[in-house]
């Protein structure tokens, strides 16, 4: 029964696939013969079909558009003329193919003036895409309106592809090809051409890497090159080039010259300007401590940026330090981590190959499959020669017939009824011959051309034989081909202006100024920050209910490490504390404390300096201060806890006390029993429960530890019932081995205090 009808899904991924393989194949991927997509085909194959060569009158853009969108581009009028203006911007494509007049835009991001201002013509590098067009080297299909031809690919001379690169976006996929350098990718193609079986790092030692058109300096390592020739896929490391300009009195600035691809001058001054007078972020009303910090950093390191760019100097930016004792160094790193003068490049060698299907490449494979376009071509031109060459031979070949027979042709032109058959029948002729003796003048057939048709015979069937013999002989075609691209190399080569040199990528290792600071913790999880180490500490007040706990003094550029009292630990950055006359902030605003756990201590120095941690369960290891720190806001565990048990207070154990046979641990529990043990039975852990320290009994816990650098003392253990009371111990008496459960202790009321005392 017939039906009208049909499933939505299945026509709905027709319809789809169509599309998108019309946007892959029409719009957005470059064919790896030319390496042009359609539209800028078809603006290369208008412009050389209305005679605008390099050497010719340019035309207005405007013509030109209408040229193609006319009679091959059924598109939009911007489609083309932005393509057109891109393909004639020497800082966006290494080799220009348009010869623009006027405005075509400028590396800052200005657009190009409108297509009735501007005006065009062909670049000498257009050749390579256009001079063998019409020699029979490709094919030709009807436009979209079947009124005229346009070619299929251009008969490139050398692999384009390559030379200019490519940015788009189809439908599921995107390529981006950067440029190389003409010479260097010669080079590849002939020696691949020679030998076949080379491997892809032999092609890297003639192409290192890519070769901008704005120059700049390539700091990725040579092997994740190879990997992204080798793969078709990756990154590239690419910045600006600059140089250190001494003056007088000691005094110097940063002269940057060359900047990475999709870079520009206003770009980075628009960046820097963002970061020394930034806005607060959309819905809040004040700048947050980061924009705060690389305020400031950008502030005390910048004295004055200029953009002295012009025609002489396309790219000329100028940076004076603040200071000239900032190490240049440290100034130049700043600022490629901080703007565009650094970044990342996207490479995806995508695009349509030779079998007309879009694909990702490496970079033998794409050369290979221009060598095979490259020999099918000049296969395809020698035979349209031998084929014009063969067919002027059979005309001049008539006409010698004629010349030595012209009298006796005469006589039948002038009484023949039919002479054209007549001629044919007397003289052997073929219809093509006959036709050519019939329309030629007779002064053709004097005795002085007779001499020039001898000339041209000999030198025709000379080419002949060339032909016939190129066309037979593989390697002399292949010679033919190397030939021609070493000259065209000569031709339209150029120096290399990328640099090419491993280093490593720019890093931000101090967000801001080195500057003294203290921290002060209250009991109840508020934090603040004073400036210097010098703060008068009866100046600061506190929540009512709430009390001083800690006092940190540390530095803006040192990481500080929040230990809670449950067994975790977190990182905070000293310059995200507020400053101020305030209460500060909760510590919950900048880490995540767990639930149920209070901040313990705070902890800041070198990653190197240890410390003792042991909790009520008894259990305790050293660890190094660099193993707390967390790059979470939830922070990391650190203690293993049992239900119930909590963390005591770290204490600094110095490398000095690490290596005294002489230094003990002193422990003291909630019944007072008292422990001492050498140090060198502690084990550094990053993490852990521990070892245990002492053996408890019952319901007892441990609550005092410290460390002590000799047994020959005594200590001063302080308790508290009511008013305090004291008991003098000597070290001796309560050492034993770890693990022990240590020695009952006379002192009255609950422990408080464990240290040496002092006489």
């Amino acid at each position: 029964m017939y039906s009208d009808t049909l499933e939505l899904a299945p026509y709905a991924e027709r319809a789809y696939l169509e599309y998108a393989m019309s946007v892959v194949k029409g719009r957005a991927l470059p064919a790896v013969q030319d390496g042009q997509k359609p539209v800028q085909r078809r603006i290369l194959f208008a412009m050389k079909d209305m005679g605008l060569v390099h050497g010719a009158k340019p035309v207005k853009s405007a013509r030109v558009v209408g040229e193609i969108l006319g009679k091959y581009h059924p598109h939009g009028d911007s489609s083309a003329y932005e393509a057109m203006v891109r393909m004639a911007q020497d800082f966006t494509l290494r080799y220009p193919l348009i010869d623009g007049v006027g405005n075509f835009g400028s590396r800052d991001g200005d657009g190009a003036a409108a297509m009735r201002y501007t005006e065009a013509c062909l670049t000498p590098l257009a050749e390579l895409l256009l001079s063998e067009i019409n020699q029979g080297t490709v094919d030709f299909v009807p436009n979209y309106d079947g009124a005229f031809d346009e070619p299929v690919s251009l008969p490139a001379r050398l692999p384009m592809v390559l030379l200019n690169g490519a940015s788009g976006i189809a439908v599921g996929m995107a390529t981006e090809i950067p440029s190389h350098n003409l010479n260097e990718v010669t080079q590849a193609a002939v020696a691949l051409l020679k030998k076949p079986s080379l491997q892809l790092t032999d092609l890297m030692d003639f192409i290192p890497a890519p070769d901008f058109a704005g120059g700049g300096h390539i700091i990725t390592p040579t092997k994740d090159l190879q990997h992204i020739y080798e793969t078709g896929k990756g990154s590239l490391r690419v910045r600006a080039r600059y140089q250190i300009d001494k003056m007088a009195r000691g005094q110097w600035r940063v002269i940057v010259s060359e900047l990475p691809p999709n870079t520009s001058a206003a770009k980075i001054l628009a960046e820097i300007e963002e970061q020394t007078n930034p806005k607060p972020k959309a819905g809040k009303k004040q700048l947050n401590q980061d924009q705060l910090n690389t305020k400031k950093l950008m502030l005390d390191l910048i004295e004055k940026v200029r953009d002295e760019s012009d025609s002489e100097h396309p790219v000329r930016l100028v940076f004076e330090p603040k200071s000239s004792r900032i190490e240049p160094e440290h100034f130049v790193n700043t600022l490629m981590a901080q703007t565009s003068l650094e970044g990342n490049v996207s490479v995806n060698l995508v695009m349509m190959g030779m079998d007309n299907r879009p694909a990702q490449k490496n970079l033998k494979t794409i050369l290979q499959e221009w060598l095979d376009y490259r020999v099918a071509t000049v296969t395809r031109r020698l035979q349209h020669r031998l084929h014009a060459v063969e067919k002027r031979i059979h005309i001049l070949d008539g006409r010698m017939i004629a010349f030595l027979h012209i009298d006796e042709i005469i006589r039948v032109i002038r009484e023949s009824d039919e002479p054209k058959q007549d001629l044919i029948r007397q003289f052997g002729l073929t219809e093509i011959q006959a036709d050519d003796i019939l329309e030629i003048r007779l002064r053709q057939l004097a005795r002085l051309e007779g001499v020039k048709l001898k000339s041209e015979l000999n030198e025709l069937r000379e080419e002949q034989g060339s032909l016939k013999n190129l066309l037979s002989d593989e390697d002399a075609k292949k010679k033919l081909i190397i030939k021609e691209m070493k000259a065209d190399a000569k031709q339209f080569g150029d120096a290399r202006r990328t640099l090419v040199e491993a280093a490593e990528r720019a890093t931000l290792t101090q967000t801001t100024a080195d500057e003294p600071i203290t921290l002060i913790l209250s009991q109840k999880g508020w934090i603040r920050a004073r400036a210097g180490h010098d703060v008068d500490l009866s100046q600061i007040a506190f929540k009512e209910g709430d009390d001083l706990q800690q006092v940190l003094q540390t530095r803006t550029v040192q990481s500080v490490v929040v230990l809670d009292d449950l067994g975790r630990s977190y990182t905070i950055n000293p310059a995200d504390v507020p400053k101020g006359r305030g209460d500060g902030v909760p510590l919950g605003s900048l880490i995540e404390i767990q639930a149920g756990a209070k901040a313990l201590a705070m902890l800041s120095g070198s990653n190197d300096d240890h410390y003792l941690l042991a909790h009520s369960g008894g259990y305790g290891f050293i660890c190094k201060l660099e193993d707390l720190h967390s790059r979470s806001k939830t922070g990391k565990t650190v203690m293993m806890l049992e239900a119930g048990e909590t963390v005591l207070p770290p204490v600094p154990v110095y490398l000095s006390a690490l290596i005294n046979p002489d230094c003990k641990v002193v422990l003291a529990t909630e019944q007072k029993r008292l422990l001492a043990f050498p140090i060198g039975e502690m084990k550094i852990m990053a993490k852990g429960r521990g070892l245990q320290l002492i053996r408890l009994q019952g319901n007892d816990k441990l609550i005092l530890i410290n460390v002590l650098k000799t047994e020959n003392c005594t200590l001063d253990i302080v308790g508290k019932r009511g008013g305090e009371s004291k008991e003098i111990v000597h070290l001796v008496d309560i050492i034993n081995k770890r693990g022990h459960k240590g020695k009952v202790s006379n002192i009255s009321g609950s422990l408080k205090k464990l240290s040496e005392y002092e006489n």
